[in-house]
């Protein structure tokens, strides 16, 4: 519901139109703390896998690349949004368009990185970096290439990322991969505060309305957070050890071409485009009821690909569109971009401050597990609503089976390719990729008239 006193019909539906700086700043923190848990949680999951991350021996130290890890994911979080907002030139949608961390890429890195620790960091920036170069060229001919994928194909290849991720938050529930094997693994101990997540979550979601229930997610991990204190799980040890302040730093982790991730993001580059050109589309029919111009989706495509490369560069991890500010934007009616400009600096400001990273890190991994167990879910669900545009014919169910079947299989059983090279593996036992590969080249080949 949009509110006049904010300013008249017309101008609340100009992405141009600048509010009242006391209205416009908590309109900006509305549009962090939607995003905020979102943006985090991958840089605190790929810093586990990498062995880094929660109940590592950098535990000690205060868990300082994790924590350097997720100041840079609220960084570049802000610049990629500035982009955005703002541009350079035709780089930039200049809509209220809200930039993160993307989980859509943590299929592709977490077997990269798995057991590493910050040796496997260079591979993987770098990819990060080669595949936003390679994002902001697909800005080129992007309206060219949305006819290979229909629903059918990007609805399967969201539910991937999805089934691929739920394993992680049910780890994380439970105690973590630390813990796994031990008796304290799975323990009521360790399940009650990600319970507590869970059910808090979803009775904001479905009790509220307005900015609670789109913050229904970061709520519930407040509460669970306060239910883990008090149960003796949260340690600020760390937080002392960490700077006021501190600047990002170019190739952090060194330099290193690992063809497996380059190739891995480069593919996944493609998924994230569609995905900005859906939302592009979903900010201008809900804000202001109009359809996307080609110059719109060209430039929020540009700014994607810039701003994943600028933060590969210092140690961040791929950006793109923030589907939960798309609702947030047609929920208020409220397209200003200058708005969304305001919540970037403050994400620019907090990447700044390495005590916020400090703070986030002492969130207990069965907490933050509680809610990637919702966040996960919903990914795969928005999958599955994607696909109810599918006309499920004889054609397009083979082409289901068979993507799923692989795809998820391979997943399952990464053993199965125990005999081929490493960036084959790391390729494929994703499942996205290759399931991603079926659907697009089966949906391609396959005529339309094949049940007559």
């Amino acid at each position: 519901m949009t509110d006049s006193s904010i300013g008249t019909a017309e101008q609340l539906r100009d992405p141009n139109y600048m509010p009242a700086i006391g209205k416009a700043v908590p309109l900006g923190l509305q549009h962090v703390l939607a995003m905020f848990a979102s943006n985090v949680t991958p840089a605190i999951i790929i810093a586990g896998a990498a062995g880094i991350g929660f109940g590592s021996d950098q535990g000690a130290l205060g868990f300082p690349d994790m924590t350097y890890m997720i100041q840079m994911s609220m960084f570049f979080a802000g610049i990629a949004t500035l982009i955005q907002t703002i541009g350079i030139g035709p780089i930039g949608g200049k809509l209220p368009i809200v930039q993160g961390t993307s989980f859509a890429f943590l299929p592709v890195m977490i077997p990269a990185v798995i057991g590493l620790k910050t040796a496997g960091l260079g591979g993987l920036m770098t990819g990060v970096m080669l595949g936003g170069i390679f994002h902001f060229c697909i800005g080129f001919f992007i309206g060219k290439i949305r006819f290979a994928l229909p629903p059918l194909v990007t609805g399967l290849i969201v539910l991937m990322i999805g089934l691929a991720l739920v394993k992680v938050g049910i780890q994380y529930a439970a105690g973590g991969v630390p813990l796994q094997g031990k008796p304290e693994f799975g323990t009521l101990f360790m399940w009650f505060p990600a319970l507590v997540v869970i059910f808090v979550t979803l009775g904001i979601k479905f009790f509220t309305k307005g900015f609670m229930a789109v913050s229904a997610i970061l709520l519930g991990i407040l509460a669970g957070y306060i239910v883990a204190y008090f149960m003796g799980q949260v340690s600020f040890g760390n937080v002392g050890r960490a700077a006021s302040f501190s600047l990002p730093e170019p190739f952090k982790y060194g330099f290193s071409l690992n063809w497996a991730i380059i190739i891995g993001m480069c593919l996944m580059a493609f998924v994230s485009a569609i995905e900005t050109v859906g939302d592009v589309s979903g900010i201008t029919k809900g804000g202001a009821g109009r359809e996307a111009t080609d110059d719109e989706i060209r430039g929020a495509t540009f700014a994607d690909g810039l701003g994943t490369a600028i933060a590969g560069i210092f140690g961040g991890l791929p950006n793109t569109s923030f589907s939960q500010n798309v609702g947030l934007v047609a929920m208020t009616g409220i397209m200003s971009r200058h708005v969304v400009s305001i919540g970037a600096l403050f994400l620019i400001a907090a990447g700044l401050v390495p005590k916020v990273g400090a703070i986030i890190n002492t969130i207990p991994i069965n907490v933050l597990g509680g809610g990637v167990i919702i966040m996960f879910g919903m990914v795969a669900s928005s999958g599955i609503n994607m696909l109810s545009d599918v006309n499920w014919n004889r054609r397009n169910m083979v082409i289901f089976a068979t993507a799923l079947s692989i795809g998820l299989g391979l997943q399952l059983v990464p053993e199965s390719l125990q005999h081929t090279g490493k960036t084959i593996q790391i390729l494929m036992t994703s499942g996205l990729l290759p399931a991603a590969a079926i659907a697009i080249i089966l949906n391609l080949v396959l005529p339309e008239d094949i049940d007559a």
